[in-house]
């Protein structure tokens, strides 16, 4: 875009001439994204021909006609989204008055919702007589712009939903008689396509063979598709969700049958860090504690004017807050031991309660020793703490009013740390070492990119050898850390590596697992990333290379099994099919160094085979050792 209007300037100004202005802007495109290779410095050069041959003079009429702008944000939003959340995203912030910014500091959640940014070109139309109702759309989808449903034909028929609202038959024993909608909110798509890449479905003919044809298709996004969709989505989100015992949440389908509680986020389209938390929201969202380190994460999770963490329609989502990149994991302990402490007061209060008579021993015993290990356990905790608040609340006794405020503690919380691999493997690294060791139940979750993603790509720990990055101009001279089997080797700490788009159920699997095991848990997350310098519509198929060559070796060591006399490793990935070289060089972070240096980056790649060779060997004889 900067090469388009940069030539549509200098056009339209006159200031030189015309082959001059053309001549000058390629010779500063050879300068600066010649290292990237011809193909990028080719891109640019069609751009500034495309420029040339699209200017068209407008012609300003005397009088303005045509239609009033939409509001900012619809009239159904909360006053307080009309009020500030709206002024801000006119830009208009400053006009606010002290007194309509949160006191405290606390901002509401579940705003993105409310701007409707509608700015994709293509979005996707779904096909349910192809659909197969796998759920991997739902899952990849970085921004939760599709979803799906599965809902009894009389809530249909309540809602009075229009022929345009599609529906089939739902697959499965369990929906029996009922059906299966995907939604799509056109509004907040982005046109990604990892929907679309990622549709195994495909269409048969009347020969019976697959017509190539998916369950997906990316349609234009006309103002009659944005208004057919929109009422769409309103009546998809009127639709009850679906019940948790119907439900295998261990599943990717099960899964993306639970609302996500994070949404519509800004970040980059096609983003690889967005569905691992998207999906962790899904799963343990309504009782989630997050403490995010700053990077991207942070910026897109808690971003304003408006924030994509979302709420249920009884109230209930993450509690997300911000801290530094050096005492994150701190921070996400001190969340730990204060839920901790919470949920003892609350105990020796129900102790207190009984003695005062306030409620029967009976009652305070299925408080403390209820199972909580499912949703619906949950729930039904939620159902007695209710009970016990409604039995205090007219009580003004000092027991009552204490136990009263600390009541919710008794419903079990899931503590989770964000972080990029920046956080993660070098500033925020001894933190995390601190945390991981303290033995605390608390759920790392490493967004790694193997770049510092949010500054614009310098280099950490976590890049591979021969990648360049600020700092490793002349490529990465060093290989990758292998955090995963150092942490493995305390032997009571959780240990996840997973890639969405290798292997999305070990995904699902994995982030049970550790929010499961009683202990500290870390997923490290194969994330792609623009800095990465691919296709982002085919960053799923670049994190698939990554695991056929070796380089991401998929695996979970979950401790819990070696105390049932298992092996607490296992290896979810197959022995490499592809050389290194094969995926590093669909990417410009290891083809710019190719460019400028043939004879480095093939070195390079050799010694990042052996890496890549090496870790395996460890990885195969580690699981072997403990096999035996």
């Amino acid at each position: 875009i900067n090469m388009i209007m940069q030539t549509a300037f200098f056009l339209i100004s006159g200031i030189i001439k015309k082959d001059e202005a053309i001549k000058a802007i390629k010779d500063a495109i050879k300068k600066t994204y010649g290292k990237k290779g011809d193909k990028v410095v080719n891109m640019n050069y069609d751009a500034v021909d495309a420029a040339v041959d699209n200017i068209v003079k407008v012609k300003v009429p005397k009088r303005i006609t045509g239609h009033e702008l939409p509001p900012t944000v619809p009239e159904e939003a909360p006053e307080f989204v009309k009020e500030v959340t709206a002024r801000m995203i006119e830009g208009k912030g400053e006009e606010l008055k002290v007194s309509q910014i949160p006191a405290d500091g606390r901002w509401p959640t579940a705003t993105t919702q409310w701007e409707k940014r509608n700015i994709a070109v293509q979005v996707p139309e779904w096909d349910e007589d192809t659909c197969i109702q796998c759920g991997q759309c739902s899952l990849v989808c970085p921004h939760s712009c599709i979803r799906m449903k599965v809902v009894r034909p009389a809530d249909l028929k309540e809602i009075k939903a229009p022929k345009a609202f599609k529906t089939v038959n739902a697959v499965g024993k369990q929906f029996k008689g009922m059906k299966f909608t995907i939604q799509v909110s056109t509004e907040d798509c982005v046109g990604c396509t990892l929907c679309f890449q990622v549709c195994p479905a495909k269409k048969k003919g009347k020969n019976g063979k697959a017509t190539g044809e998916k369950a997906l298709k990316m349609v234009a996004n006309t103002e009659a598709v944005r208004k057919r969709e929109s009422r769409n989505w309103k009546i998809f989100m009127s639709l009850p969700e679906v019940d948790d015992s119907l439900i295998n949440p261990t599943t990717i389908k099960g899964s993306q049958l639970k609302r996500p509680l994070f949404e519509f986020s800004g970040a980059c389209a096609g983003c690889g860090e967005t569905p691992y938390i998207k999906l962790v929201t899904q799963l343990f969202g309504d009782r989630m504690l997050i403490a995010n380190a700053t990077g991207c994460s942070s910026i897109y999770g808690g971003n304003l004017p408006s924030t994509p963490y979302a709420k249920r329609a009884d109230g209930r989502g993450p509690a997300w807050s911000n801290s530094l990149f050096e005492d994150n994991a701190e921070y996400g302990l001190g969340m730990r031991q204060t839920v901790n402490k919470m949920a003892s007061q609350a105990i020796e209060l129900l102790e207190a309660a009984v003695a005062e008579k306030l409620i029967t021993r009976k009652f305070a015993n299925e408080l403390i020793k209820a199972s909580q290990k499912t949703q619906q356990e949950i729930e039904e905790q939620r159902a007695r703490v209710d009970e016990l608040k409604s039995k205090l609340e007219d009580d003004n006794s000092a027991v009552a009013r204490r136990l009263y405020h600390v009541a919710d503690y008794l419903v079990k919380k899931s503590v989770w740390i964000f972080g990029g691999d920046g956080w993660a493997y070098d500033i925020g690294y001894g933190g995390l070492d601190h945390v991981l060791a303290s033995g605390e139940n608390v759920n790392v979750l490493v967004l790694d990119t193997e770049v510092y993603s949010n500054t614009g790509g310098q280099m950490s720990k976590s890049t591979p050898r021969a990648a360049v990055a600020q700092f490793a101009a002349g490529g990465k001279k060093m290989p990758k850390k292998d955090m995963g089997m150092i942490f493995s080797t305390y032997g009571n700490v959780y240990v996840a590596r997973v890639a969405l788009g290798a292997n999305p159920a070990q995904v699902v699997k994995a982030v049970n697992e550790a929010e499961a095991y009683d202990g500290p848990s870390i997923i490290i997350a194969y994330a792609h990333c623009i800095n990465h310098g691919i296709n982002m519509a085919l960053g799923l198929e670049q994190q698939k290379k990554a695991v056929a060559c070796g380089h991401w070796p998929l695996y979970r060591y979950n401790p819990q099994l070696e105390e049932e006399g298992r092996n607490p490793l296992s290896i979810d990935s197959k022995d490499p099919t592809i050389p290194f070289a094969e995926y590093a060089l669909g990417e410009n972070r290891y083809r710019m160094l190719k460019m400028s240096n043939p004879a480095m980056v093939d070195e390079l790649m050799e010694m990042s085979q052996k890496d890549v060779d090496k870790a395996w060997r460890f990885l195969k004889s580690r699981f072997a050792a403990l096999e035996g």
